[in-house]
C-alpha cells in the first residue's frame, strides 16, 4: 500500500487511496465508540442503571477523548507521531474487550477510558493524514475522513438492534475483530505517513492552500474560534441527545420496541453521515461560512417541532435534521485549520475534541434532566438547542481556495 500511494505527485494532487483508507479507519474507530450508546438500552434493562448512570458512561468516554485530543494534536504539531495511530486503535481493542466482559458498573467505566484514549490519539493524527493526502481538495478530503467517522457512529442503532439485543453485553466481543482490522490498516498508513514527513516541500505547499480566510489579528482569530466553538457546542449537545437518549422518547411516546426505535435513530445518523460527505465539497464551491450557516438555520424550526409531530412525520424530520445539522461537521474542522494554518493537529484536536467534550457534558445533563422531569419534557427542552448556532452569522467570510497546481 505504501509503495503504491507514495508515488503520487505532491504538487497539489490528492492521494485518494490514503484519503479513503484513513476514512475507512475512522469508520472502524467510531464504530467501536458507537458500541457504548448502543449498549444503553441493554444496560438500562439488564443492570437497572439510571439515566444519570448511563449519562456518566458517555461522559467518561467523551471527556477522556475531549481533554486529550487537543493535547495529542499540540504534541503532534511539534513532533508528528506516525505510529500513534495503530497504538491508539490497540487501546480501543483493550477497551472493547473490557466492555464485553465487565461484570460491574465500575469496570464498564474503566473500559470506556481505554476507548476514550484510543479515540483521543486517533482523531488528531487521522485528521493530519487526511490533510497531508488532500492536495487541493481540502473540503473533499476532510469530508471523506469525517463521513467515515459519522458512518461508524450511525451504526450504533444497528449494533444495538441486531447484535446487542440478541446477544447481550457479550456481543460487544465481536468488535474485537473490527479493532484488529483497524490496527492492521493503520500500521500500513503509518508507513506512508512517515515517508511524507520527510518531504518538507509537501508541507509548504499545503500551508499555501489553506489561505481561504482574510488576514486577521490574533484577537479576530480568537473571536472567530470562540464563535465556532459555540456552534460546535450546540450541535454536539443536540446530536448526543439524539444518539443516546432519543430512543427512550420513541419507546415512551410512540410505543416502539428497542429494535424499531433504533432504526429511527439509524436514519438520523445515516442521513447525517451523507450530510457530512456533501458538506465538504459544497464548502469548496460556495464557501465554508455559507455551508455552516445552512447547517445552522435549516434545523432550527425542524428541531423545535420534532417533539410534537406524529410518528409518520418523525422519519421525514429526522432525515432533514440529520442531513443539515451534520452538513458542517467536516467544514468546521477545515475552517478552524484555516484560521490557524500552522496548527493543523491542534485545531483538529480542539474542534473534534470539543465535540466529544460537549457530548460528554450533554450526556450527563440530559440524563439528569430525564430522571428529574421526564423523557418527553427533556426532549422539549433540548429541541431549542440549535437556536444557539445563530452566532455563526458573525463568523468571518472566507473566499474560494485556488489550487496551486
Amino acid at each position: 500500500m505504501a509503495k503504491a500511494i507514495s508515488s503520487s505527485s505532491l504538487a497539489g494532487n490528492p492521494v485518494y487511496p490514503v484519503m479513503f483508507a484513513i476514512g475507512g479507519c475512522h469508520l472502524l474507530n467510531d464504530s467501536l465508540q458507537a458500541v457504548i450508546p448502543a449498549m444503553f438500552p441493554i444496560l438500562e434493562a439488564d443492570l437497572g442503571l439510571t439515566f444519570t448512570q448511563l449519562g456518566l458512561i458517555a461522559f467518561v468516554l467523551n471527556m477522556v477523548a475531549s481533554v486529550l485530543q487537543p493535547v495529542v494534536g499540540f504534541i503532534s504539531d511539534k513532533k508528528p507521531m506516525p505510529y500513534a495511530l495503530p497504538l491508539g486503535m490497540t487501546s480501543s481493542f483493550f477497551g472493547i474487550a473490557g466492555l464485553a466482559f465487565a461484570p460491574e458498573y465500575w469496570m464498564i467505566l474503566v473500559s470506556v477510558i481505554f476507548l476514550g484514549l484510543g479515540s483521543a490519539v486517533f482523531h488528531p493524527e487521522g485528521s493530519r493524514v487526511s490533510y497531508m493526502a488532500a492536495g487541493s481538495k481540502r473540503g473533499l478530503s476532510q469530508s471523506i475522513y469525517q463521513v467515515g467517522g459519522n458512518s461508524g457512529q450511525a451504526l450504533a442503532p444497528l449494533i444495538s438492534a441486531f447484535i446487542l439485543v440478541p446477544l447481550g453485553q457479550i456481543g460487544a466481543a465481536l468488535f474485537l475483530f473490527v479493532a484488529a482490522i483497524g490496527i492492521f490498516i493503520l500500521s500500513k498508513i503509518s508507513i506512508w505517513y512517515k515517508q511524507q514527513l520527510e518531504k518538507e516541500k509537501l508541507q509548504k505547499v499545503k500551508k499555501v492552500l489553506l489561505s481561504s480566510l482574510p488576514e486577521m489579528t490574533k484577537k479576530q482569530v480568537g473571536v472567530a474560534l470562540a464563535l465556532l466553538m459555540i456552534i460546535i457546542f450546540a450541535r454536539s449537545f443536540y446530536v448526543t441527545n439524539m444518539t443516546s437518549f432519543y430512543i427512550f422518547h420513541l419507546i415512551e411516546s410512540y410505543g416502539l420496541t428497542i429494535q424499531q426505535g433504533q432504526l429511527y435513530v439509524f436514519l438520523f445518523l445515516g442521513v447525517g453521515a451523507a450530510g457530512t460527505f456533501f458538506g465538504g465539497p459544497m464548502a469548496d464551491k460556495i464557501g465554508r461560512k455559507n455551508v455552516i450557516l445552512l447547517s445552522i438555520l435549516v434545523p432550527i424550526p425542524l428541531a423545535a417541532f420534532l417533539p410534537y409531530i406524529p410518528l409518520y412525520a418523525v422519519l421525514i424530520f429526522l432525515a432533514l435534521i440529520g442531513f443539515f445539522i451534520m452538513l458542517s461537521f467536516s467544514v468546521t474542522v477545515v475552517y478552524a485549520q484555516e484560521l490557524v494554518p500552522s496548527k493543523i493537529g491542534t485545531m483538529a484536536g480542539l474542534t473534534v475534541g470539543l465535540a466529544f467534550g460537549m457530548g460528554a457534558i450533554g450526556a450527563v445533563v440530559i440524563g439528569i434532566l430525564m430522571d428529574a422531569i421526564g423523557v418527553y419534557e427533556t426532549m422539549v427542552v433540548v429541541s431549542f438547542l440549535p437556536i444557539i448556532g445563530i452566532v455563526g452569522l458573525w463568523l468571518p467570510r472566507d473566499r474560494k481556495i485556488v489550487s496551486a497546481s
